[in-house]
């Protein structure tokens, strides 16, 4: 039977939604001055209770604002915190496919910790105002390990005195961040992690270098720390995920490799369930989903073989092949059904319409509806 009752659900879904025409246009008025704050966040208000009833109405147990109170999936919150700052049109050591530029960045400015007035509060309350009853709003927040990459903390030293201690600092901040969001009634967190897919890539191409992969090894074993420094300081009772992506900015990628370079860090992170992209041969076999499930009867693995990049619809029949294929390891109880990734990492969106994103999880919604009753 489709597991209702608990998050991560059968039948789940990652986060962001394609930011609708009246949201971008009050952005842009609001950025020239043609609005104030106030009618901006109106209209922001009013196109997330859309889409929140929209998730209802599919038969979504856990719903999700589209993320439409931020511009990036990871920089709005990073920029939130204390002692982090934007960097504008920031240059990258690498672009998406197509050569597409990441635009901006964060940076270190400070000691590094928790903002009671972080806008994603104020955010998350609203969303938890007006979702029905038996229905979870659900947080989304980037990896604390993104810290620790692309130049936003090469400076450090400036404010630690040794590198354990920055990163007890983040953790610090990510507990009292969390915390508080559990405080206004956050039953289910999600960690959006693409630093084990920029680990994957890079441990895939080193594999045979020890001394060009060493860097990756310290990183995944850093983030590995900062992780479980966290997970073990959340409220028993609060349902912690991770989304594992290999980058989803205007449909393209940044990531290729199988999870089979990373398993060993993930299978004793004692998340709740795990969203792992399987929509394409860059991910991998599922062969590494055994080691990642770990025996953990409490885990979910939910299984993202739906694209959310282009609007092609999947045949059902190919999506429970792939399910079969996977409860040969895991339990089908344990196994779960989501799209790839969100429809929107960024306020541009991937390259399809809303009524195809809509028809994406309307699939997910049947497939899992017919393979767990």
């Amino acid at each position: 039977m489709t597991n209702t009752t608990h998050a991560p659900f059968h039948a789940d879904l990652v986060g962001s939604l394609l930011r609708p025409a009246t949201l971008k246009q009050a952005n842009a008025d609001l950025a020239a001055g043609r609005i104030d704050a106030a009618a901006a966040l109106a209209v922001q208000h009013s196109e997330i209770k859309r889409v929140v009833d929209s998730q209802v109405a599919l038969g979504f147990k856990a719903v999700t604002d589209g993320e439409f109170s931020r511009q990036y999936w990871h920089l709005d919150f990073l920029w939130g915190l204390t002692g982090v700052d934007p960097v504008l049109h920031a240059t990258y050591d690498k672009n998406f496919e197509g050569d597409i530029a990441p635009v901006d960045n964060a940076q270190l400015t400070g000691p590094v910790g928790y903002n009671p007035d972080h806008p994603f509060f104020a955010a998350f309350s609203y969303l938890n105002s007006i979702v029905p009853d038996g229905v979870l709003a659900k947080q989304t927040i980037p990896t604390p390990s993104l810290l620790l990459r692309d130049h936003r903390s090469d400076n450090w030293a400036d404010f630690y005195p040794t590198p354990e201690a920055f990163e007890d600092a983040i953790i610090a901040a990510y507990v009292q961040t969390i915390q508080h969001f559990y405080d206004l009634g956050c039953r289910y967190l999600q960690i959006d992690d693409t630093n084990w897919a920029y680990l994957i890539h890079n441990l895939r191409q080193t594999e045979n270098d020890p001394a060009a992969a060493q860097p990756f090894v310290t990183l995944a074993e850093r983030a590995h720390r900062l992780l479980a420094g966290i997970l073990a300081q959340v409220p028993a009772d609060l349902t912690v995920t991770s989304h594992i992506c290999r980058g989803n900015f205007q449909s393209t990628y940044l990531f290729t490799g199988g999870y089979e370079y990373v398993a060993e860090y993930l299978k004793d992170l004692p998340y709740d369930g795990l969203f792992l992209e399987y929509d394409n041969p860059r991910s991998g076999s599922f062969a590494p989903l055994k080691t990642i499930w770990n025996g953990d009867a409490n885990k979910t693995l939910v299984l993202g073989v739906i694209t959310s990049k282009f609007p092609d619809l999947e045949a059902p029949a190919q999506i429970t092949h792939r399910l079969d294929e996977a409860q040969v390891d895991i339990p089908l109880a344990n196994l779960a059904l989501s799209t790839q990734c969100g429809f929107a990492s960024t306020q541009e969106g991937n390259k399809l319409t809303e009524a195809q994103q809509w028809a994406k999880l309307q699939l997910v919604q049947s497939i899992a509806q017919s393979v767990w009753g």
